[in-house]
């Protein structure tokens, strides 16, 4: 693999955007289900202090990756240990939604976007600041179409199955990973934040934070998260590129690994394919496609998150590929990173 790997277009794609300003700097990898085959770092970690580069244990808040570290991962070990079913409505087993929309709606149609549930919206706004009141308020909240309807993106996917693994577990959500996913793999830097002191240093700081009038360091981006005390869902896992290479190494030979984390090859075959019919965009479980791939002919899937991170894997190709980037510190316009991804995927996977 390394020697059909365009090692130096990667460096120059990741050092233009660098200079152009997308983002501060990148950490990236590539690799197969025997490890990481090719790695870098460019650029600095805070322009404020461009003495300080990138470096291979720079922390990252990964943002929306941990809708698939923390959520996708402890869903499959409920699934495979038998204790949640995908296709039962949640009404039928979960106390808590009885009686309201959400018990029509299945785990699959969560996991596929085609819950019908609202789209974004400000926590605060609607429900107060108290973590419990957000709770009631998200899993009673009137739906926005019925399931099974459309495919619409939604973080409150990830909310309400975050809850939903914490009930079921009797943990919170955070040790639920840790215990079932995180430590059996070895992923000793990813954590939900707010970060300890000696992490927080090594962090690409995010956006600037209008009341401090600094830019987060060690500390959620997402607003929802920071509202939940930095345990949610949606976002506020922070991690560095080597373990979600131990976790996408993983996902590509779980019956070769030493590792024994909760879910295995049936919920990861299961979760790498379209669940969504002739729905479009098309969805596996909470991955899904590359942009302009197909699954048939590429099988290529993707994650992404809103801070300027993106990991990648394909079966069929034995690849994975991670980009951790602080874009976020510049600009929350998506459009100079997506140009910088597609290409680094095309490079990674050719």
């Amino acid at each position: 693999m390394a020697l059909d790997l365009d090692t130096d277009g990667i460096h120059q794609l990741l050092d233009d955007g660098v200079r152009d300003k997308v983002y501060p700097g990148a950490v990236w990898a590539v690799g197969d289900n025997h490890g990481t085959t090719a790695a870098g770092a460019t650029g600095v970690l805070d322009p404020e202090r461009p003495g300080e580069l990138m470096q291979h244990d720079t922390v990252f808040d990964i943002a929306s990756l941990t809708k698939i570290l923390a959520v996708w991962s402890t869903i499959g070990c409920l699934v495979e240990d038998g204790t949640l079913h995908l296709d039962q409505p949640l009404g039928d087993f979960w106390p808590e939604v009885a009686g309201h929309p959400l018990a029509q709606v299945t785990a699959r149609q969560l996991l596929t976007h085609t819950a019908g549930v609202p789209l974004r919206a400000n926590l605060k706004n609607l429900y107060g600041t108290d973590p419990h009141s957000i709770r009631a308020g998200v899993l009673r909240e009137a739906a926005h179409r019925p399931p099974g309807e459309a495919v619409e993106y939604t973080d409150r996917a990830a909310l309400i199955l975050g809850y939903l693994a914490e009930y079921l577990s009797g943990q919170s959500l955070d040790t639920l990973a840790s215990s079932r996913v995180w430590q059996p793999l070895g992923m000793t830097q990813t954590r939900f934040g707010p970060l300890p002191a000696d992490m927080a240093r090594r962090c690409g700081p995010t956006e600037l934070d209008d009341t401090t009038a600094t830019h987060l360091k060690g500390t959620a981006h997402d607003f929802s998260a920071r509202l939940l005390n930095g345990v949610s869902g949606i976002a506020g896992t922070f991690s560095v590129v080597d373990d979600l290479a131990a976790f996408l190494r993983y996902l590509l030979a779980p019956d070769a690994s030493a590792a024994t984390p909760g879910f295995g090859p049936a919920w990861i075959k299961e979760s790498l394919r379209i669940h969504t019919g002739h729905l479009t965009p098309p969805r596996g479980l909470f991955w899904h496609p590359a942009p302009e791939t197909t699954p048939e002919t590429d099988d290529i899937w993707v994650h992404y998150g809103f801070t300027g991170t993106g990991m990648w894997i394909s079966p069929t190709k034995n690849r994975w590929a991670v980009l951790l980037t602080n874009k976020l510190y510049y600009t929350r316009d998506r459009e100079p990173l997506t140009h910088t991804r597609n290409t680094f995927r095309t490079l990674a996977f050719a």
